[in-house]
C-alpha cells in the first residue's frame, strides 16, 4: 500500500505579486516552469560543465546508511574530487550524494551564470547550495534545520520530490532532538503496520526536470529521489514567521550541539533511544487523535 499523493501545482513564470499572494503568504508549494530560461546556467550547466570548472574540487559525499553515532550532524561519509564523483554518476545507479555544498564559494565564476529570482524573498546570497545524486539515490525525509523558504532549481535528468505539510509533523515519527523522521521508514513503500500514523499523512509529489524550480515553504518535510543522475541548486531565505525563526535558531545554535554531545556520550544507545521515542510519541499522538 502506498500513500495517496497530492500533485504539487505547476505554473508558468510568476510575477512577484502572484508568488507572494498565491504561494508565499499561504505557505503553499509550487513548481514554477519557464522561470530561469534567461539564466546562462539554463543552457550551460550539465555534468561536462561542472567537470570543467570544478573537477579538481574535493567534495563531501553521503550514502544511504542510517545515522552513524560516531559522526557529527551532517558530517560526510566520504570525500573525493568532483571529477571522480561525476564518473561514478555516469557509470550507473549509486546512492552517493552531495548534500548542502556551497560549490559557488569554491567556483565563484558560476555565480555569473545565475540570477536571483525577484519574487519577493530576501535570499541569502552567500548560501547558494548545490545537491547532486546518482540514479536511485535518496535523501531521508527531513525538514531543513533553519526553517528557510527555498527555491530548489533542478539541472540534468529527473528528480522526484515528496513534500509533507508541517501541520502533519505529529504523524511523521520525527526523531527527538532532530529534523529527521525515523530512518527505518521507506517512503516509497511505507509500512503502515509498523508505522500506523503514516496513514494520516497526505504527501505532495512532483517530478522536476531540467530548469524547473520548486518552491518549498518553511518547515515543510521533503524526501528527494533521483530518478536519473542530476543536480540541483537551492536558494534560501530566512523564515518569515517568528516562531519558525526562533526554532531554526535553536536548532542551529543549541539542539544540534546537544545531539552531537549525546552521540559522543551515549553512542548507539542514544540513537536507539531516539528511534524508540519517535515511535512511542507518534503512536501516542495517533491514539489521542482517534
Amino acid at each position: 500500500m502506498a500513500f495517496d499523493y497530492i500533485p504539487i501545482e505547476r505554473v508558468e513564470k510568476l510575477t512577484k505579486k502572484e508568488f507572494i499572494d498565491n504561494y508565499y503568504k499561504p505557505q503553499k508549494p509550487v513548481v514554477i516552469t519557464n522561470q530561469i530560461e534567461d539564466w546562462p546556467a539554463f543552457t550551460k550547466w550539465d555534468f561536462n560543465f561542472i567537470r570543467e570548472v570544478a573537477g579538481d574540487k574535493m567534495v563531501p559525499l553521503y550514502d544511504s546508511r542510517k545515522t552513524d553515532y560516531t559522526k557529527k550532524v551532517n558530517e560526510p561519509d566520504f570525500t573525493m574530487t568532483m571529477s571522480e564523483y561525476i564518473d561514478i554518476l555516469e557509470k550507473g545507479p549509486t546512492d552517493l550524494r552531495i548534500f548542502l555544498y556551497n560549490l559557488m564559494k569554491e567556483v565563484p565564476v558560476m555565480k555569473s551564470d545565475m540570477q536571483w529570482p525577484r519574487l519577493g524573498l530576501r535570499l541569502l546570497k552567500n548560501l547558494p547550495l548545490v545537491f547532486f545524486g546518482g540514479q536511485d539515490a535518496k535523501v531521508f525525509m527531513h525538514y531543513d534545520i533553519d526553517f528557510p523558504n527555498i527555491f530548489h532549481v533542478h539541472f540534468e535528468g529527473k528528480k522526484q520530490c515528496v513534500l509533507v505539510d508541517p501541520k502533519e509533523t505529529k504523524y511523521m515519527y520525527r526523531l527527538p532532538y532532530s529534523w529527521l523522521c525515523n530512518e527505518d521508514i521507506d517512503f516509497d513503500n511505507p509500512d503502515f503496520e509498523r508505522f500506523p500514523a503514516l496513514r494520516k499523512v497526505k504527501p505532495y509529489i512532483t517530478h522536476l526536470n531540467h530548469g524547473e524550480m520548486l518552491y518549498m515553504p518553511e518547515g515543510w518535510w521533503h524526501y528527494m529521489k533521483y530518478l536519473s543522475p542530476g543536480f540541483s541548486l537551492s536558494l534560501r531565505s530566512l523564515a518569515g514567521r517568528p516562531s519558525n525563526l526562533w526554532k531554526g535558531f535553536a536548532n542551529v545554535a543549541i539542539i544540534r550541539y546537544y545531539d552531537n554531545w549525546m552521540r559522543k556520550r551515549k553512542g548507539q544507545e542514544w540513537l536507539d533511544y531516539k528511534d524508540a521515542e519517535s515511535i512511542r510519541r507518534t503512536n501516542a499522538a495517533l491514539e489521542a487523535a482517534e
